[in-house]
């Protein structure tokens, strides 16, 4: 009972940690930057803390913990694992280009997500310095290379793997909800009649007494809900109970400080920075130690969302969407810790960019809720569609009303477009066209080698076998399936008769599932000639070497293809470049570089 008990409180911790940092860290700005643009009157304080209660309950609460994580594959979420459910069931059907373009714009919208939030959650921390007494003439510049050191520093430390460090994450974002409980708890008790705003009939007044421009103010209440969809996505590294009752204590934290606030704002209403503000307010001592706590949680929040691209782009590699990218395991343990340092410097280089053009925390909101409400209207369309295919029709008119809500809020955000919600676009615009490239480009490329079927390839094979001139040891050819037998194979076997005693041909086929590896070795394809398939999940890493051994492979030499583009076309010039760029398949799967040998093949492309 007692190990039930601590590995319950335990899972609640570590969600907090690993998944809550961004909608956590929301209250810091939310408030600051709506009432930067709305006058804080008492009928509007109270529609407005009434849109933010709602749209937790109903974006994150709805779309995500209720609707959203009862869609799992093994355990895993986020849109790519929605895109391989709708795979499974279409079954190739007419919607199925529109499936893959709608995972495609999901992904690439939440890795541009990826670059503003930690940009505006350090920023906002950064900001509260200002309200020391000793720190109150620091210039925005300052601030921002405040801001610019601690994300550097963030961004330096990614490749020990957060393993290590995300055990003190737990605990300092429990300490943070709690401080965020306590203060809105005391600004409540002031003001006991701000509950009332919990009701939905506030938000339905705000809307009549404010007709268009309160429809706008939508875009500025979405930023309440940012860092909803780490929920999901985040739900393999821990498991769908853990992340729900911890969400129950994150929901009453948040509420129970955006009341707060608003409480405050009924009485300072020519307050700038509202949580602060507030904070200050109740005790000038405890007023730096919670700045400190905030640095930390902005940080822990940052580490959260940094982690979930590096899983982003595994996901995208694996299931043939993006390039191939170096990647590291930093944890011997956890399968989901990986680095991948490309993305890291290249995120690093941008976050820096994003505070240095924005240059403040409200500014940068107008960048934000773009990517977030894009990405739950997709999350909205697929999870509709999937169960209108399962048992649970029930859900779809539950499904379809959520989507409709995320499609308001992504209609309000378009009036961001202008005014900086464009870097969203552009942000997210990078890894968008990088996926198009690059399968359409693989197609292409597949049809332009022009690979033999087994049968053919077995005629000439099995002559040159017979003659008996074949090298002693085993040769292995990688392919992407053992009867599609590629050119450079063909000019290795037949045009230039490089024949071993035994010849494996390799082929890695990803499951549909995360996890999970099987192999299977087949004797006698031909004289001398085997297969070994392996059969991993998406999410695996494969230990090739080991499993050869294991089944008494020792190879000789490893020869794999590598393709030469010669082409004209501007798109496939760009293909050709990002092909070469990256590590090709070898490289990636980290065998033994003695023993490789590449062949070139020339395409016309």
């Amino acid at each position: 009972m007692h190990k039930h008990e601590e590995s319950f409180w335990g899972g609640i911790v570590k969600s907090m940690g690993l998944v809550f940092g961004d909608i956590g860290t929301s209250p810091i700005y939310t408030l600051t930057v709506i009432f930067a643009l709305t006058k804080p009157t008492e009928a509007n304080i109270l529609g407005i803390l009434s849109l933010i209660v709602w749209t937790l309950v109903i974006l994150v609460s709805v779309e995500y913990a209720w609707l959203a994580m009862s869609l799992g594959r093994k355990g895993e979420g986020g849109t790519i694992v929605l895109k391989e459910i709708l795979v499974r069931l279409l079954k190739g059907g007419r919607y199925l280009g529109l499936v893959s373009f709608l995972s495609f714009v999901g992904v690439s919208l939440l890795l541009g997500d990826g670059v503003i939030t930690p940009a505006i959650s350090i920023l906002s921390a950064v900001e509260g310095l200002v309200l020391i007494p000793a720190c109150a003439n620091l210039s925005q510049g300052t601030l921002i290379f405040f801001a610019a050191c601690i994300a550097v520093t963030l961004f330096v430390f990614q490749f020990k793997g957060t393993d290590k460090v995300a055990r003190a994450f737990g605990p300092l974002m429990v300490l943070w909800f709690a401080a965020l409980t306590v203060s809105g708890l005391i600004a409540i008790s002031g003001h006991p009649s701000i509950v009332k705003a919990a009701s939905p009939w506030y938000a339905v007044k705000f809307f009549m007494e404010n007709g268009l421009s309160g429809f706008f103010v939508l875009s500025e209440v979405i930023l309440c809900a940012t860092g909803g969809e780490a929920l999901y996505a985040d739900m393999g590294h821990l498991g769908r109970k853990p992340i729900l009752r911890a969400w129950y204590f994150v929901f009453v934290a948040l509420v129970i400080n955006y009341l707060g606030q608003g409480a405050f704002l009924l009485a300072h209403p020519d307050t700038k920075n509202t949580l602060f503000g507030m904070v200050q307010g109740q005790s000038q001592l405890l007023y730096i130690p919670f700045l400190i706590l905030t640095v930390l949680a902005t940080v822990i929040a940052s580490q959260a969302l940094i982690s979930g691209v590096f899983s982003i782009v595994y996901q995208g590699i694996t299931t043939r969407i993006m390039p191939l990218m170096k990647v590291d395991y930093t944890s011997s343990h956890l399968k989901s810790q990986i680095y991948i340092g490309s993305v890291n410097w290249f995120l690093m280089i941008l976050v820096i960019f994003i505070m240095l053009l924005f240059k403040k925390s409200e500014n940068l909101a107008a960048a934000y809720g773009l990517a977030v409400t894009g990405t739950m209207t997709i999350t909205g369309i697929m999870m509709s569609i999937i169960f209108g295919h399962t048992t649970k029709k029930w859900k779809v008119p539950i499904a379809i009303l959520v989507t409709l809500v995320d499609l308001i809020f992504l209609i309000a955000n378009l009036n961001k477009l202008p005014h900086g919600g464009y870097w969203s676009l552009i942000l997210a615009g990078v890894p968008f066209l990088t996926i198009l490239i690059w399968t359409k480009g693989q197609r292409a490329l597949y049809r332009a080698l022009r690979p033999l079927d087994i049968e053919t390839f077995l005629l000439s094979y099995e002559q040159i076998y017979a003659k008996g001139r074949t090298i002693p040891g085993t040769g292995l050819f990688f392919t992407r399936e053992w009867h599609v037998v590629p050119p450079y194979v063909v000019h290795c076997i037949i045009r230039s008769n490089i024949i071993y005693e035994r010849n494996v041909f390799i082929s890695i086929i990803r499951t549909e599932e995360p996890f999970g590896v099987k192999f299977k070795l087949t004797a006698e394809r031909g004289p001398g000639l085997e297969s070994f398939e392996i059969f991993a999940g998406y999410m695996e890493v494969i230990d090739i070497e080991g499993l050869l051994k294991r089944n008494g492979i020792v190879e000789k030499v490893i020869f794999y293809g590598v393709e030469d583009i010669a082409t004209n076309n501007p798109v496939w010039k760009v293909f050709s470049a990002i092909k070469k760029l990256t590590p090709n398949f070898v490289q990636f799967n980290k065998l033994p570089a003695s023993k490789l040998q590449g062949v070139l093949t020339r395409v016309e492309m």
